[in-house]
């Protein structure tokens, strides 16, 4: 069997003949094509997959046989003689099992299709397995097949191919082709087997057929499918039949194998899941101490394949909703996608890399031995001896590094699973001795109502809360007033729908239970948001949380790349939606640890708006443009107005926003249902105020206010350019002059916005009358001192020398100086050039502004709505204070009144002296 053959090839040869006899076998069986195949092992693989390609049906049943028998043997020496790497070796078994399956429902179904039992079917159907496809699962469908493997596939067909009459004959026809085709590849016969075909992967294997409708598979796995078939589906593709039929079932299937949000409730079902296959098949499944290596399974044993490919596939569930890069099949590159992603170090991956493929190696010789569906270790001697000279190893080395190896891989990936559980009670817990008891710091009749609330209703929720309950409560006590920061957390478990991903991920991450307590402490606001969108935890670990801002461009184009990502208009609306609130929140947590002050985390919330506002406007006119064409003329361009305009809003202000178009002329669109630009425009911005405030599964985006349009809330919701344009230089009252001092554009036409923005100088520049000016903002200052007063000592914003009354003499100041400035700093700094106030006066009104901005930015990320000083909480009043740089809340009190009189002071005079000079001295323009 070796004459002739080079002696490196006759010692290869020798000692796998040597040590395994089936190898032995099929050497002496495939002794006319071993030879040259082994001069290119590349090329002779790639030759046995074109001849199975061309192999004809009734040719199938000795030809895949005796492929295989190359296969295995070529694979076999490849792998023995060094030649080809693991991924090399499980790549070609899996490409042959590829070309197997796809050849065996090749044939069985275009049997059917002569026969007449496919309804609709022609002979070119066959070549698709007439819209039937085979799932690759597992091993096969991550190209890591090993030498004894099982395929598992699930087979599912295309409902849609047939006519709603011939469903159930179309069924039946695929369920016996399916049927034919798996005993072709899995009947023993003289010749052997191809591979042993495993269909119980499918949903409820029991009692559904062996092919099912994908439009049925697609309903169960939405509304029954479990987490273990959301980790098989990780590594399925399609393999067999009608491949794009099954990369469409893939794609749909999406949302139920990547979750949107982290999923850590995957940990314990992973887990659970673990210790059921040890103790069923394992063996030492729950075992603690060191691993006897006599028998012991090297797939499903403690620290085995499994172990691996559990803690990478948990991993991917975890993560891989939010991170599409993690969406991979092999355990290797998965390995490598998630440290890339920072979830698993890379120290870790590679020793869990390095393990795999050693185990992989020893899972192979054992296989190889006999051709066995094998994973356990030898239990004698001898046996041992066997594999150490079949693996080129001494016997005592290898089994010190087999040890060495188990056990290093189970202790990596145990603590995964089983992270360190609480002390027992009375343990040793800081300065404070033991864990508070929950009745020490909450009445009972608040614990009593916890277990009503929908979070608490599951029996596993109870679970993992009752793991998480000792370290709540110690965070808890451990804060300034333990009683605020308890109640705090009662209305956040009182708002949270559902409470097993949320408490999964607190045990699994446990400085956001931290976070937690930390916000409830201090904003309860904060907390009932988290409440209601829990989700936004997601980005505190899976990305870079507390980096440094980003800016507005950074955001827009990550946004917009998200967005892109989806399918479907409704879709990346509430994708919109969930990356909005996720940096919300960090906005309002940086604010929170100081990381930021006030006005830093007002410009954050408007930059933010601002990106939502110009990635959502495309896509509203993308949606909007197929029905109705691509907008006519020049497009539209969104002005923001206001605070948004002027680039600093808070937590929870509306956006002021106006739209203006330039239709050209007044022609119509030009789609499918075309409108006249009027018409058009005034849908497209209706469309657009729907996208931002509609109340969608993920909740909605801003409030919208656009009544400072030309026309107020009577007219059109979007102006024209002509008559914009007219309306501003001819008809506005100086109100309307003082809003467009902020007005900016954000979206749209970037040369319709340009025109705009030269009107807005053009009109901010022209001379006026500074009697009428500061006559109509003494006018507007009484209508507003009338429609609403402050809310308490500390509203920042209506009432005389607050933020309102200051913006709008800065603005007027703007408005006279012919200087289009935005910003009320400066409007102060001109009122003082045109000597309505003195220098020192416009630094006064300046810091009496600053601490109304502190205070407004501030309270609105405490409460929704205005408190008393009385209502706030401790860890509130500490938050504030170290906004103002106040000693105490008196101090602060006394100096926001003091201040406030002052500027409410030096306005009256200010228009008083102005006044007083109108009525001595001719009216004319300065």
């Amino acid at each position: 069997m070796t004459a002739g053959l080079a002696p490196e090839i006759a010692a290869l040869i020798l000692g796998t003949a040597g040590c395994s006899p089936y190898l032995k076998s099929l050497l002496e069986k495939e002794i006319a094509w071993w030879p040259g195949a082994l001069e290119a092992p590349e090329a002779a693989m790639a030759a046995v997959l074109a001849e199975v390609d061309e192999m004809a049906p009734d040719a199938l049943g000795a030809g895949l046989r005796q492929a295989k028998r190359r296969v295995a043997l070529l694979t076999g020496l490849a792998d023995l003689g060094g030649v080809w790497s693991l991924e090399e070796v499980t790549a070609a078994l899996t490409r042959f099992a590829d070309a197997a399956t796809h050849a065996a429902f090749r044939a069985t179904v275009g049997a059917e299709i002569r026969r007449g039992k496919l309804p609709g079917a022609t002979e070119q159907d066959a070549q698709t397995a007439g819209g039937l496809t085979a799932l690759a699962m597992g091993k096969m469908g991550a190209f890591e097949l090993n030498y004894s493997s099982d395929i598992d596939l699930i087979c599912l067909f295309d409902e849609t191919r047939f006519e709603r009459d011939h469903y159930g004959e179309a069924r039946q026809s695929l369920v016996r082709a399916t049927r034919k085709a798996c005993a072709l590849l899995s009947d023993t016969t003289a010749e052997g087997y191809v591979f042993r075909t495993d269909l119980r992967l499918r949903p409820d294997p029991a009692v559904t057929p062996v092919v099912l409708a994908m439009e049925a598979a697609e309903r169960y796995y939405e509304s029954l499918g479990r987490t273990w078939e959301r980790a098989a589906y990780v590594k399925a593709r399609p393999c067999a039949g009608d491949i794009a039929a099954g990369e469409r079932f893939l794609r749909d299937l999406t949302p139920f194998v990547w979750r949107r949000h982290l999923d850590f409730a995957a940990i314990q079902d992973a887990h659970d899941m673990r210790l059921r296959i040890r103790d069923h098949k394992g063996g030492h499944g729950r075992g603690v101490g060191p691993i006897s290596l006599r028998g012991h399974n090297m797939k499903l044993g403690r620290g085995g394949i499994r172990e691996i490919e559990f803690f990478t596939q948990t991993q991917q569930i975890i993560a891989g909703g939010r991170d599409p890069s993690l969406r991979l099949r092999g355990t290797v590159d998965s390995l490598r996608a998630l440290t890339a992603a920072g979830w698993v170090p890379e120290a870790v991956s590679e020793r869990l890399i390095l393990r795999y493929r050693q185990h992989r190696e020893v899972e192979h010789r054992l296989q190889m031995i006999n051709d066995a569906q094998t994973h356990d270790l030898p239990q004698n001697d001898s046996g041992f001896a066997r594999l150490a000279a079949f693996m080129g190893v001494e016997e005592r080395a290898m089994r010190a590094e087999l040890g060495a190896a188990l056990t290093e891989v189970h202790d990596l990936i145990e603590g995964f699973f089983v992270p360190d559980q609480p002390g027992p009670e009375g343990a040793e817990t800081g300065s404070a001795g033991e864990v508070p008891k929950l009745h020490d710091i909450l009445p009972n009749e608040v614990v009593g109502r916890w277990m009503n609330y929908p979070a608490l209703r599951s029996q596993r929720a109870c679970t993992i809360f009752g793991r998480l309950r000792d370290r709540l409560v110690e965070q808890l006590a451990d804060s300034a007033r333990p009683e605020e920061a308890l109640q705090a957390f009662d209305g956040f478990l009182k708002g949270l729908p559902a409470g097993v991903q949320v408490f999964s991920l607190f045990e699994a991450r446990p400085q956001l239970l931290d976070l937690l307590v930390e916000i409830c402490a201090v904003s309860p606001e904060l907390g009932a948001f988290l409440s209601r969108n829990s989700s936004v935890l997601d980005a505190v670990i899976a990305g870079d949380f507390f980096a440094d801002w980003p800016g507005t461009a950074a955001l827009r184009e990550g946004l917009a790349a998200r967005m892109a990502r989806e399918d479907g208009y409704e879709a990346r609306l509430d994708l919109a939606r969930r990356w909005a609130k996720e940096w919300h929140f960090r906005i309002g947590v940086h604010h929170l640890r100081g990381m930021i002050d006030a006005e830093t985390a007002g410009r954050h919330y408007a930059e933010l708006a601002e990106a939502v506002i110009a990635a959502l406007w495309p896509e509203v006119i993308a949606q909007f443009a197929r029905r109705h064409g691509p907008p006519p003329g020049r497009g539209a361009a969104v002005l923001a107005m206001g605070s948004l305009g002027a680039g600093r809003i808070s937590a929870k202000s509306d956006l002021d926003l106006i739209v203006i178009y330039d239709p050209e002329d007044e022609g119509e669109s030009t789609g499918p249902k075309p409108l006249s630009a009027r018409v058009y425009y005034a849908r497209l911005t209706q469309a657009f105020v729907t996208a931002l405030t509609a109340r969608m599964a993920q909740g909605k985006l801003y409030e919208v206010d656009m009544r400072l349009r030309p026309s107020g809330s009577q007219g059109p919701v979007a102006a024209s350019w002509a008559s914009f344009r007219n309306y501003q230089r001819d008809e506005a009252w100086t109100w309307e002059h003082l809003a467009l001092t902020r007005a900016r554009g954000v979206a749209g036409s970037e040369a319709l916005g340009a025109d705009i923005e030269s009107l807005r100088e053009e009109v901010l520049s022209a001379p006026r009358a500074q009697a009428k000016v500061l006559h109509d903002l003494e006018e507007m200052r009484v209508r507003l001192a009338a429609a609403k007063s402050p809310a308490g000592p500390l509203d920042p914003k209506p009432g005389p020398g607050r933020a309102q009354d200051i913006e709008l003499f800065a603005q007027a100041a703007t408005l006279l100086a012919g200087k289009p400035s935005r910003r009320t700093p400066a409007g102060l700094i001109a009122a003082a050039r045109l000597s309505l106030i003195d220098l020192p006066e416009a630094e006064e009104l300046q810091e009496t502004y600053a601490l109304c901005v502190a205070l407004q930015i501030s309270l609105r990320l405490l409460a929704n709505t205005a408190v008393s000083p009385e209502e706030l909480g401790l860890g509130a009043r500490r938050f504030l204070l170290s906004q103002t740089g106040d000693a105490d809340l008196a101090g602060l009190q006394a100096r926001f009144a003091k201040r406030t009189e002052r500027a409410a002071e030096i306005l009256e005079q200010a228009l008083a002296r102005a006044a007083k000079s109108a009525s001595t001295t001719p009216d004319f323009e300065t």
